[in-house]
C-alpha cells in the first residue's frame, strides 16, 4: 500500500477549495450587462452641424436669380489600352457646348481629338502665344503660372483629371494664352486644334449657331457672380434720370425631393415576450437600427450623385492640391471661395492627419476649438471636423469640405420632414408591419432626408488630397 503525501497531490491537481468557487456562485447571481455595443456609430457631425429645414410636402425648392454663367463641368474619358477617348456627350461640358445635343456632330466632334503625352516640367501652352488648341485633361496635373504686377511667376491654380482649358478657341480665332500651362506629373491630353474644328465646324450650321448664342447670353449684363445685373445708380447729384430694373429670376429652379432610407426590423414574440429584463430587446433592437440608418443618411448626403455634396458642388469651387499632400496654402484656397462666414471643414481622418504633419513640418501648430463640447482642431479659427464617410481611394487620396450652413446665410442646409405618422426621431419613423404565421414581428423603419445648397459659394472642395505621402 503506497501513501500519498496530501501536498503532492495539490500539486499534481486543483488545489482543495475551501469555500464557494465564484464559477459555481455566479450560477446565483445576476451579472452587470451592457447595452449592445456597436462599433460602426460615429460622430456624425455633418449631421449634427447642419440646420434642418421642415420640407413640406417632400419637395423643396432653391429659388434664385436667374444666372448667364455656366460653370464648366469635368469631363469623362474611355480607355482601350493606352488610347484614351473622349465621351462625345462628355463635351457639352465646355462652356460653348453645353445644351448641344447633335450625337453625330458630337462624336465626329470628339474623333478630331489627339492623344498627347507629356513629361514633367513639359509646357503645354506659353502665355502670350497664340491659343489655337482645346486641351482635356484625361490624367495627370497641371499647374498654371503666370506673371504678377511686379513681373514675379505667380500660382494661379492647378488643374487635374477631368479638367479642360482652352474652350474659348472654338469661338475666338486670334486669342492667346493669359497663363502658362506646365505639367506637374506625366500627363495624358486629348487636344483640339482650330483648323480641325472649322473643318467640322463648316459642315454643322447648328454648331456654329449654337456657339453664337452661347457668346450672346454670355454678353449680357451681368454681376460679378454671373447673375442677371440689376441696375442702381449711386454718388450722383442733382436730378438725374434714375435707371429703371428689375430682378429677373431663374425660370427652372433646383428642386430637392426627400430620399429614404428603409429597413424592416423583425423581432420573435417570443423574444419580446420573455427575454426583457433587465433590457428590452426590442428597444436594442431598434436603437441599433435607427443608428446603422443615421450613419447611411450621412454617407447619402456626401455621396449620393443626386443630391450628395461631393456631386452638388460647383464646379468653378473646386480646386485640386497644389503639392498632393494638404497644406495650409490648400485650406486658404478654400477660405478664399466660402469667405462669406465659413463654418466648418469636413475631412477623412486619415486627412486630417495628413493635414496635422504638414503643419508640424512648416512649425505651424493650429489651435484646438471646442465644437457641442468636444476639442477639435481647426485651422483660422475653423474647425476642421473628422468624416469617415468621405471617400478614400485605392491610392489614398481623398477631399476636403468646406462649407458655410443655414437657409438665412444662404449656405448648406439638411432637409426633413417632421410630425410624421408613428415618429420616433424627426424625419424617421417606426410602423408596425404585423406578426407572421412563425410568429415574428415586423416593423418598418424610415428615414427621410436631403440636403440642399442655396448659393453656390456656399461650397468648396480641395480634391485629389494625397493623405500617404511621408516627407
Amino acid at each position: 500500500m503506497t501513501v500519498t503525501d496530501p501536498a503532492e497531490s495539490v500539486a499534481e491537481g486543483d488545489a482543495a477549495l475551501t469555500s464557494l468557487s465564484t464559477a459555481a456562485a455566479r450560477n446565483l447571481a445576476t451579472t452587470t450587462k451592457s447595452v449592445p455595443q456597436m462599433q460602426g456609430i460615429t460622430s456624425r457631425w455633418l449631421l449634427r452641424m447642419l440646420p434642418w429645414v421642415q420640407a413640406d410636402g417632400g419637395v423643396y425648392r432653391v429659388n434664385r436669380r436667374l444666372s448667364y454663367t455656366v460653370g464648366d463641368g469635368r469631363v469623362e474619358f474611355i480607355s482601350t489600352g493606352a488610347d484614351v477617348r473622349v465621351i462625345p456627350r462628355e463635351l457639352g461640358e465646355l462652356s460653348l457646348l453645353r445644351g448641344y445635343d447633335d450625337e453625330a456632330v458630337l462624336t465626329a466632334l470628339a474623333d478630331r481629338f489627339v492623344q498627347r503625352e507629356y513629361e514633367p516640367g513639359q509646357v503645354l501652352a506659353e502665355a502670350g502665344q497664340t491659343a489655337d488648341q482645346v486641351f482635356l485633361i484625361a490624367h495627370g496635373k497641371i499647374n498654371q503660372t503666370g506673371r504678377g504686377p511686379y513681373g514675379d511667376e505667380v500660382a494661379l491654380g492647378v488643374l487635374a483629371d477631368g479638367d479642360h482649358f482652352g474652350g474659348q478657341v472654338l469661338a475666338d480665332a486670334n486669342g492667346r494664352w493669359d497663363v502658362t500651362y506646365t505639367a506637374v506629373t506625366a500627363c495624358t491630353v486629348l487636344t483640339l486644334s482650330r483648323q480641325a474644328f472649322e473643318s467640322l465646324n463648316g459642315d454643322a450650321g447648328g454648331l456654329r449657331e449654337h456657339i453664337q448664342h452661347r457668346l450672346s447670353a454670355a454678353d449680357r449684363p451681368q454681376n460679378t457672380a454671373g447673375e442677371a445685373a440689376v441696375e442702381v445708380a449711386a454718388g450722383h447729384e442733382g436730378e438725374v434720370p434714375l435707371p429703371q430694373t428689375f430682378v429677373d429670376y431663374d425660370i427652372s429652379p433646383r428642386e430637392y425631393e426627400l430620399s429614404v432610407g428603409q429597413t424592416v426590423l423583425r423581432v420573435h414574440t417570443r423574444v419580446a415576450d420573455l427575454y426583457n429584463k433587465p433590457m428590452n430587446q426590442l428597444e436594442q433592437q431598434l436603437r441599433l437600427t435607427v443608428e446603422e440608418l443615421r450613419e447611411r443618411q450621412e454617407h447619402e448626403m456626401l455621396n449620393n450623385r443626386d443630391f450628395g455634396l461631393l456631386h452638388n458642388a460647383d464646379f468653378g469651387n473646386r480646386i485640386t492640391a497644389r503639392t498632393g499632400a494638404p497644406t495650409p496654402d490648400d485650406f486658404d484656397e478654400l477660405l478664399s471661395i466660402v469667405w462669406k462666414e465659413p463654418d466648418f471643414f469636413l475631412a477623412h481622418p486619415r486627412t486630417i492627419a495628413a493635414f496635422g504633419r504638414e503643419c508640424t513640418r512648416r512649425g505651424i501648430y493650429p489651435q484646438a476649438t471646442v465644437v457641442h463640447g468636444h476639442q477639435v482642431p481647426s485651422w483660422r479659427g475653423i474647425p476642421v471636423l473628422p468624416c469617415g464617410k468621405i471617400p478614400m481611394s485605392d491610392d489614398r487620396t481623398s477631399s476636403v469640405l468646406l462649407m458655410r450652413t443655414g437657409e438665412q446665410r444662404q449656405g448648406v442646409i439638411g432637409l426633413h420632414q417632421t410630425g410624421l405618422p408613428d415618429e420616433y426621431q424627426p424625419g424617421l419613423n417606426v410602423r408596425f408591419m404585423g406578426i407572421d404565421d412563425k410568429a415574428v414581428m415586423s416593423y418598418l423603419v424610415s428615414a427621410y432626408y436631403s440636403a440642399a445648397v442655396m448659393v453656390p459659394d456656399a461650397l468648396a472642395i480641395l480634391e485629389n488630397v494625397e493623405t500617404g505621402r511621408e516627407e
